[in-house]
């Protein structure tokens, strides 16, 4: 199979995210993507390697139901459209919006009214209009995959209302796609309405992504789209899941297979919390489980991660210069974070230079993703700063478990809490929330104690302020934890300090002490 080259992500430095940070052009950009089940549009706050919706609106149109087997758009549907467009213009010039795209995919391809109506939606939102084909819709919903999650390898699948679309990806590089007529409402009308007989119509179509399946054992699947995600966030109610983001979430393809069979026998009103999904999705569950099973049964992944990015973020991605694209989209975002919420954002740049002189000292490795991973913890290590002082743990948790993050999983986003949390409220274990404590599993339980520990003495060290921690090194001697003062900062050797570095130890489980050089 050929790949395109896209280029490979980099490591950023948290001084490299920071200036990413700096250089990020704050002119609102807007996408209006016009599907075969909705039409949608997302104003973002910028063309930027970590882009933060300003404004998300969907109105469920139907346009694909039928196309397959009338040949054309419903009226009805299009009239739906073509007000939703007139709305999503108004919307975008009262945010004003600077450059607003506009995307087709396969219910305007399909059908022999599609030009016709691509003409009025053109007319409604005052804006051109990019048909895509459904090589292209394969290669933007890859590159959403590529933009927001960390050295990703795997197989896409794009699953919409009138096709699915399948692309291997290795890093940034994009293979070469297939398009297949899968969607939901696409399954729905070449079945009859009938679930069974879409599985023969599913095992068929997927014979012809052969060459992509067969590179799928042992990598992980990457699910983008409306039902699939619907599909995930029932399963999170299923099992009692406690972190309820969609990006990220991941799930053994065991589990994910037992679900999907319930999914198929079940009536979907019966299902666990159905009621967050909107009752027009709710015919197309049935569709999206047997395609997602049979995709899972052939292509015996590792594991199945759900992506909330794609088409939409891939073409912003695909925008960006080369500079930003190999920027890490977690540590610009928690750079942007930081420079936000800080009391002296510099600090956190000057906590990543002083906790890897502590780690490059200390006989326990960290691995390149733990690594980032302590990066973006330092620069999310002040933003509760302004809350009361008994709340700062409790609401630097609610916004790192919450924030719209791309480029982590959820293992990680506990760790950023958890170091967060104990930078806070102490060290001892059993001040963790067991739900993240869980997530992070235990050797990131650990880091993140680490380096909460780390953090508990920085900041009385410095008030948090930049510019001083070089000086005040804290490493490993002679097999104990060593704070080295300058004698001009002798007076900061107090009990409290003492105490702060001895807490440090106990988690490694050495002595701790401080030196004036």
């Amino acid at each position: 199979m050929g790949f395109r080259h896209a280029g490979l992500p980099r490591l950023d430095s948290g001084a490299d995210a920071d200036a990413s940070a700096a250089r990020i052009r704050r002119e609102p950009v807007a996408i209006i993507d016009i599907g075969s089940n909705s039409v949608r549009l997302v104003a973002y706050d910028g063309l930027t390697r970590a882009p933060t919706p300003l404004y998300n609106e969907k109105v469920l149109c139907g346009l694909g139901r039928n196309v397959l087997t009338t040949g054309r758009l419903n009226e009805e549907a299009v009239q739906r459209a073509l007000v939703a467009l007139a709305r999503f213009r108004v919307l975008c010039e009262i945010m004003q919006v600077t450059q607003v795209l506009v995307l087709a995919t396969a219910a305007a391809r399909d059908a022999a009214n599609g030009p016709e109506f691509l003409s009025a939606a053109q007319a409604a939102c005052g804006h051109p209009i990019e048909l895509l084909s459904g090589r292209r819709e394969a290669e933007l919903s890859a590159l959403g995959v590529v933009s927001s999650f960390h050295a990703p390898d795997g197989v896409v699948g794009d699953m919409g209302g009138g096709s699915l679309e399948l692309v291997d990806v290795r890093g940034a590089t994009v293979g070469m796609g297939v398009t297949m007529p899968l969607g939901g409402l696409a399954l729905q009308d070449l079945s009859g309405n009938s679930p069974k007989k879409a599985i023969k119509i599913v095992r068929e179509h997927l014979k012809k992504a052969a060459p992509q399946l067969e590179t799928l054992r042992g990598r992980s699947f990457y699910a983008v789209g409306g039902t699939w995600r619907a599909l995930a966030r029932l399963h999170q109610a299923a099992r009692g899941y406690p972190l309820h983001v969609m990006h990220g979430y991941s799930v053994e393809p065991s589990d994910e297979l037992n679900f999907l069979e319930v999914v198929e026998r079940t009536d979907a009103a019966l299902l666990q919390d159905v009621e967050s999904v909107s009752e027009a999705r709710r015919p197309l569950l049935a569709y999206g489980a047997l395609v997602l099973e049979e995709i899972l049964r052939v292509g015996r992944p590792r594991e199945l991660a759900v992506s909330a990015a794609g088409v939409r973020e891939g073409l912003l991605y695909e925008r960006l210069d080369r500079d930003a694209r190999l920027a890490d989209p977690l540590l610009v975002a928690a750079a942007e974070l930081n420079a936000q919420r800080a009391r002296s954002p510099g600090h956190a740049t000057d906590l990543i230079a002083w906790t890897d002189r502590f780690i490059a000292t200390l006989d326990a490795p960290e691995t390149a993703d733990e690594r980032r991973l302590r990066h973006a913890a330092c620069l999310l290590s002040d933003i509760g700063w302004r809350a009361h002082p008994d709340y700062r743990g409790e609401q630097s948790v609610n916004v790192i478990t919450h924030a719209a993050f791309v480029g982590i999983d959820h293992p990680g986003r506990a760790y950023l809490a958890l170091a967060i949390y104990f930078r806070h409220e102490g060290v001892a274990p059993e001040k963790a929330s067991p739900m993240l404590r869980g997530l992070a599993g235990t050797r990131l339980f650990d880091r993140a104690r680490l380096l909460g520990a780390l953090l508990r003495l920085a900041f009385p060290l410095t008030a948090g302020m930049e510019g001083a921690l070089g000086s005040l090194p804290v490493t490993v001697e002679d097999g104990r934890i060593t704070l080295t003062l300058p004698a001009d900062c002798e007076a900061l050797a107090g009990d409290r300090i003492l105490n702060r570095v001895r807490g440090i130890g106990r988690v490694v489980g050495l002595d701790g002490r401080i030196t004036v050089a």
